[in-house]
């Protein structure tokens, strides 16, 4: 397919990527589509080759991939400016949405037409996040090595409780060692190597790092100076600026990691809350990993000195945002011009693979930790030698959660319904369950 000899005027650009801010719902996979769709079919403004070159590119970075994949196809067109735009106007329409979404959640909660509505939807979330495993499952898993490093990355962290990141870093670490001596074990074809006449942009690469390092770091550091480490705010900073580093595989990925943390080690929210903060992501434009939105306002909503709860909330969901998006512009702003050289490295391909395959046992471990927290209203810490297990109270098993799942389930695998479908229907049905028993 031809691209078209001259890009589109910057205005033309910007109406495309807000048309596709406000349309990208359905996860990472309808958003690529989507784009696919308005930038490569209908406009060809980059051909396919380029298209899937970028996609692969996005792949090997932290962070939301379609958001960064929109990010380098502004950056491709218009440059700087180019990639801010389409990289901003892929993330604020769901952003704000989520924000005004997240605000009336904190203040609602406890009525009880909202608990049984989300009672609801964080049963739909449990089907969902099931299909999320076997979707994945079945396109990265196609060698032995492969399942063996899925079923290791869900043992680590389900029964042993390892650190997020130690397994997803550690897989890539494997991945790069078996991709030079063994490359069949993670099915990874020879290619053809694009010869590369231009120079390597060192000069122009640390020059990126170091301003938008400085972006990244600039809330953080007047946090620190207006109301030192101790308050909620900086933890929130610290806390998902390190999981903007680690978020290989997309948001399912590393929302076991973020709950682990958020719920057990902070006490920001309940784990209920969680699968509440993802139903809420998964019916908004945009990345799923706007959920970290949801889980920073409600921290600084619940510890707001000096401010009021309002006020507190927004600067933590805004702070969150800011955390997690800033690094997404630092990767591509920073690597888009080493793309090539990237595609010619078959260790990062290697440790790519690796890390997809681990990702799949940390998505099971997300899977396991919906269907404990969900289906039960108890769950007990218990520890068996080197092995940490959360135990459900098998009396506290919930019926009406276990009976909506089980319709979530049925209308997304056998009738095919859409993901917001499926939620609304589960809302519907918790509402009627919950206000009737």
């Amino acid at each position: 397919m031809a691209i078209s000899n001259t890009p589109p005027d910057f205005r033309t650009m910007v109406r495309v990527f807000a048309r596709i801010g406000f349309l990208s719902f359905g996860g990472p996979a309808g958003q690529i589509a989507l784009m696919h769709r308005e930038l490569v079919d209908e406009r060809q403004w980059v051909d396919e080759e380029q298209y899937l070159h970028a996609l692969n590119f996005c792949h090997l970075l932290p962070g939301p991939e379609a958001q960064q994949l929109a990010t380098w196809i502004g950056w491709k067109l218009h440059g700087l400016r180019g990639g801010l735009a389409a990289g901003l106007l892929f993330v604020l329409p769901g952003a704000l949405v989520i924000l005004a979404l997240t605000a009336l959640y904190a203040v609602a909660a406890d009525l009880d037409w909202f608990a049984a509505v989300f009672l609801g939807i964080k049963a739909a979330v449990l089907a969902i996040v099931v299909q999320a495993l076997l979707r994945i499952a079945g396109r990265a898993l196609n060698t032995g090595f492969k399942r063996g490093l899925s079923v290791a990355a869900f043992f680590a962290l389900f029964a042993f409780n390892a650190p997020f990141p130690v397994v997803v870093l550690g897989a890539g670490a494997i991945g790069m060692v078996v991709a030079a001596a063994r490359p069949d074990w993670l099915a990874l074809k020879p290619g053809n190597d694009v010869p590369l006449s231009t120079p390597r942009p060192w000069g122009q690469s640390i020059r990126t790092v170091l301003i938008w390092g400085a972006i990244w770091a600039a809330p953080m550091a007047l946090v620190l100076a207006t109301l030192g480490r101790d308050h909620v705010l900086w933890d929130i900073g610290s806390f998902f600026s390190q999981l903007a580093v680690v978020t290989f595989g997309g948001a399912y990925a590393v929302l076991a990691y973020m709950a682990q943390e958020s719920v057990q080690h902070y006490g920001w929210l309940s784990a209920g809350e969680m699968a509440d903060g993802l139903g809420l992501a998964e019916t908004t434009p945009g990345p799923l990993i706007m959920v970290t939105q949801f889980v920073g306002y409600l921290a600084a909503f619940r510890a707001p000195e000096p401010f009021s709860p309002l006020v507190a909330g927004l600067l933590g969901a805004l702070l969150t945002t800011w955390v997690t998006f800033a690094p997404c512009f630092l990767w591509i702003f920073t690597f888009a011009p080493w793309i090539e050289r990237m595609e010619n490295s078959p260790r990062l391909k290697g440790g790519l693979a690796a890390v997809t395959a681990a990702v799949v046992g940390v998505i099971a471990n997300l899977t396991a930790w919906f269907f404990i927290h969900v289906l039960f209203a108890a769950v007990i810490a218990t520890q068996i030698g080197p092995m940490h297990l959360n135990i459900p109270v098998w009396t506290s098993f919930d019926w009406r959660a276990a009976m909506l799942a089980a319709m979530a389930a049925m209308l997304l695998f056998k009738v095919k319904w859409s993901i917001i479908g499926v939620l609304a229907a589960a809302a519907a049905g918790g509402l009627i369950l919950g206000l009737s028993t």
